[in-house]
Parts: structure tokens; C-alpha cells; sequence
């Protein structure tokens, strides 16, 4: 039970500062925080993600251009280009690095508007620290699993960040159902979205970018936007009115 439970907390911690932090704040800034929560949040993402930190600048950009170019040749992560999802992982990956890299630059209107920690981003993607994180998972599982085959959930943890954007962008363009037409082919994969917090509701999302709450219907739930009313009421965050 230690490994499963070690493994929901990774899969959910880090799923949070995938939607929270790095997609609706650094790509939409869908709420105002201070410099403090800012800079704290930034520490959660860094630990959460471990050794599958995303840089929140990176993120922003192709984000940004992947709601500009949906499901086009210029979309960075359409899964309608690539015979699998590997094949767009791997894309996605280059892509992502040379914006992170400064190798080029994207257009202006992709540009800014994102936080930026230059310390931080460094010990992210250090490989010192990848591969601590990825050596403190070994000794855990090590340490407490009770049976082979919980191996088998280390590479997870391992990619946990783009293993979570290669499930939204493969799925929530391929399969399900659609409330709006986006002229893409973004859909809504989950009914009740609570195993990805929301993400998986592409097609409310497409529809409304810069909407806190991803669920358009009644029946629909974003399991994110009640823990941003809260942050709200506590002043952690403030919420955009749309």
C-alpha cells in the first residue's frame, strides 16, 4: 500500500502543477498570485515534477501556439501528424528544447507574460538533479515494494510530467465527445475528468481558453477549479473574470 500510495501522490502532486502552475498560470494566466505563492508554487512544480521538470517559459510558449495552430501543421503536438504517440512525444520533446535552449525564438505574440525563476529553472533541468530524483525513487521502491512487479511503475515516475501531456494532447484530440464546434478536433475524453484534474476537457477548454473552470455542463467536473475558488477565497490567488 506504501507504493500506491507513493505512486497517487506523484501522479496527482505533479498533475496539479502541470494544470495549476504551468497551464493555467504560466500559458493562460488565468489568475494573479503575488511574488511569494509565485515563487512557492514554483518549488512545488520543481519537486512534484522531479526528474521530469518542465520549464514553465518552455511550457508556455508551445502551449500558447498549440491553441493559435490547433490540430494544423503548426500545432507542436497535433496527434493527427504522427503515427503514434511516441512519434509526437519525441517531436514535442525537440520542439520544447529549442525554445528552451533559445536555439530559436517564437513569434511575439507567444512571447512573455510567463514566470521565470533562472536559478530554479537550472536545477531543474540539471541532470544532477534528474537523476537524483530518479535515484530517490529506485531506493524507495527498493525500500518498500513487496512485489516485483511495482517495478514496472518506476518509468512513470521517471516522465511523469510529459507522460501527462502526451495523455491530454494524444486523447483529448482524438477521443470522446464534443460540446462545441472549435473547427479542430479537440474533444472532452473523460466524462468526469478527475484522473487528469480537468485536462482532459480539450474541447470546453479550446472553446474558452482563458476560463478557470474547464467543465461547460452541468453533469461535467473540473476537479482543478474548486481548489482555485479556494485559493481565491483564502487570497492566495485571484481569479480573472473572464
Amino acid at each position: 500500500m506504501i507504493i500506491l500510495y507513493f505512486f497517487l501522490a506523484h501522479w496527482f502532486l505533479s498533475l496539479f502543477s502541470q494544470t495549476f502552475f504551468l497551464h493555467r498560470y504560466s500559458s493562460h494566466k488565468m489568475f494573479k498570485m503575488n511574488i511569494f505563492w509565485e515563487r512557492f508554487f514554483y518549488l512545488v512544480l520543481l519537486v512534484s515534477q522531479g526528474s521530469s521538470f518542465l520549464n514553465p517559459r518552455a511550457y508556455a510558449i508551445l502551449h500558447r501556439m498549440h491553441h493559435a495552430y490547433s490540430d494544423t501543421v503548426k500545432d507542436p503536438h497535433s496527434p493527427h501528424f504522427f503515427k503514434d504517440v511516441f512519434g509526437m512525444m519525441i517531436a514535442t520533446k525537440n520542439m520544447y528544447l529549442a525554445y528552451l535552449l533559445h536555439k530559436i525564438e517564437p513569434e511575439p505574440a507567444f512571447r512573455g507574460n510567463y514566470p521565470e525563476w533562472p536559478i530554479i529553472d537550472r536545477i531543474g533541468d540539471s541532470w544532477l538533479w534528474r537523476l537524483a530524483c530518479a535515484a530517490f525513487y529506485i531506493w524507495f521502491y527498493i525500500t518498500f515494494a513487496t512485489q516485483w512487479w511495482m517495478f514496472l511503475l518506476l518509468p512513470f515516475h521517471f516522465l511523469m510530467g510529459p507522460l501527462h501531456g502526451a495523455i491530454v494532447n494524444w486523447c483529448g484530440h482524438k477521443y470522446g465527445y464534443s460540446n462545441h464546434d472549435n473547427d479542430d478536433h479537440s474533444k472532452n475524453s473523460l466524462p468526469w475528468d478527475f484522473l487528469l484534474m480537468g485536462e482532459l476537457f480539450q474541447n470546453n477548454h479550446h472553446k474558452k481558453p482563458n476560463s478557470p473552470n474547464f467543465a461547460t455542463k452541468w453533469w461535467e467536473f473540473d476537479p482543478t477549479y474548486p481548489l482555485m475558488k479556494v485559493m481565491h477565497w483564502l487570497r492566495i490567488i485571484k481569479i480573472r473574470k473572464v
